[in-house]
């Protein structure tokens, strides 16, 4: 276990989902695939929803998030 952050995320009940869907880009709808860490898929697709709003400044309604899978 790390000082400021887990070392192992699998100890800790996480595990690695695979999400899949598109965005609103410019030129039109771009494809996307993530993995993220989430102990479970709403998790994930929520740190997903985050990830894009913050890295590309886009709504939840400019996401369209068609698969989950673990």
């Amino acid at each position: 276990m790390g000082r400021f952050f887990p070392l192992t995320l699998h100890r800790l009940g996480m595990s690695t989902f695979t999400v899949r869907g598109s965005f609103q880009a410019r030129d039109g709808p771009q494809s996307f695939e993530t993995e993220i860490d989430a102990p479970n898929e709403d998790v994930a697709t929520e740190h997903t929803y985050a990830e894009f709003g913050s890295k590309h400044g886009l709504k939840r309604t400019q996401v369209e998030i068609d698969e989950v899978e673990a």
